[in-house]
């Protein structure tokens, strides 16, 4: 839920829609489907003025076009950030052009997929610790959480892990997702508190690791170098809030969504279990019709678009699960079919920010998957639909999934 104090319910989507508002991410699809036919680009004055683009043209055509939007925010909030160019709060994602382009490369080596390839058997052994520990409520006829107490776990000790974070600090990297995410209803004020609050932490893993160097992410974006010189602390800093936020809510949700089709197809995992083989295919189908990440843009120039009105520093939110649903780009679009043969989503985004860690997310998610149906081939949702809580914001995926594992 949200914590504003004034927040009121949507009641029109076209004209005041609300991304926080908690039957947003619950109906999306719903929601996607209903603009794109009647109002493909929506508007709200919700935060300063927000539009909202549904169709797979448009979505991209933003994407692309980083002469009259801006990257330098991409989380829509009450408050317009100042333009600390050309690095941005969270670079290379808040960076545009030119500089953009080199802060990505350096990015680029440690995401290579023969570095992430070396994680499959940790990824592997972290899911089967986490499925074990879930054995003794499956024993006693319990339900099991499969968000809360499975994909969330996932990518939050990977990423600190390859952060080279304290472990025992997971939940504490929970709750800067949650505030960073899920918060932006908070007053300012508070917002400020929360964010200082992660900025401090950031700055003192920094330190941390000035004096305890080691072969960790952290480490390696301090010693890299940038036009000839090393990064500033504020550019590293961002760099590892990116990774920390990005690399653990959009993997969990993912997943999430992914166990949660499942659940609701039993055909669809009777399936995957009977023919593991289709698992990839059925990872690039999942991704597609439940990508997790709207991104945000601003307006940089006053200008018309397809006849809407966009003034600088308006927010646009770019929808890619929106786009990949689009049927003038997908036949079938509104069904998930685990063999679709071929399926050029755009889950990991479109344009220059294209998701950097998108060979870890494939990785986390499809061992995910093949673990949690190889020791549960049979269950189903424990209760209703509205007892699956899903998250606010941006970043859509469940953040409670009871399941209730059937006799094997």
């Amino acid at each position: 839920m949200t914590s504003t104090e004034d927040f009121t319910p949507v009641t029109d989507w076209a004209t005041d829609f609300d991304h926080a508002d908690p039957q947003y991410n619950r109906n999306a699809h719903a929601i996607w489907a209903e603009l794109r036919g009647t109002c493909p680009v929506a508007h709200s004055e919700r935060y300063g003025g927000t539009w909202l683009p549904t169709t797979h043209e448009y979505v991209r055509e933003i994407a692309y076009d980083t002469e009259n939007f801006t990257s330098r925010a991409v989380i829509v909030e009450k408050m317009i950030p100042p333009d600390p160019a050309p690095i941005g709060g969270a670079p290379p994602i808040t960076s545009d052009p030119p500089f953009h382009i080199e802060a990505r490369k350096l990015l680029l080596p440690p995401f290579a997929p023969k570095k992430i390839e070396l994680w499959e058997p940790e990824v592997r052994k972290l899911c089967r610790t986490l499925l074990d520990s879930m054995m003794d409520d499956v024993a006693s006829g319990k339900s099991i959480d499969a968000a809360a107490d499975y994909a969330k776990r996932i990518p939050v000790n990977v990423i600190s892990r390859m952060l080279g974070f304290p472990m025992s600090d997971e939940d504490l990297f929970l709750e800067f997702v949650h505030d960073v995410l899920e918060g932006i209803d908070d007053a300012p004020e508070i917002r400020f508190v929360k964010i200082e609050r992660l900025i401090q932490y950031i700055v003192t893993q920094i330190e941390e690791h000035v004096e305890n160097p080691r072969d960790d992410l952290t480490s390696y974006l301090m010693d890299v170098e940038l036009f000839g010189s090393k990064l500033s602390v504020e550019h590293i800093g961002g760099s590892i809030i990116l990774l920390l936020i990005a690399g653990i809510d959009t993997t969990w949700s993912a997943i999430g969504s992914s166990l949660w089709h499942l659940a609701h197809n039993p055909d669809d995992l009777a399936r995957l279990v009977a023919d593991p083989s289709l698992i990839p295919t059925a990872v690039e189908e999942f991704l597609r019709a439940y990508a997790p990440v709207t991104m945000a843009r601003l307006v940089a120039k006053d200008h018309d678009f397809h006849g809407c009105p966009m003034k600088v520093d308006d927010w646009v939110l770019l929808p890619f699960p929106a786009a990949n649903l689009d049927p003038k780009v997908f036949p079938d679009a509104d069904k998930v079919l685990i063999d679709r043969a071929e399926n050029r989503h755009s889950a990991f985004g479109l344009g220059i920010h294209r998701c950097l860690g998108s060979n870890l997310a494939r990785l986390e998610l499809t061992i995910a998957i093949e673990e949690f149906i190889n020791r549960f081939p049979s269950f189903t949702l424990a209760g209703t639909e509205d007892d699956v809580v899903w998250s606010v914001g941006q970043i859509r995926g469940p953040r409670e999934l009871p399941v209730k594992v059937l006799a094997q």
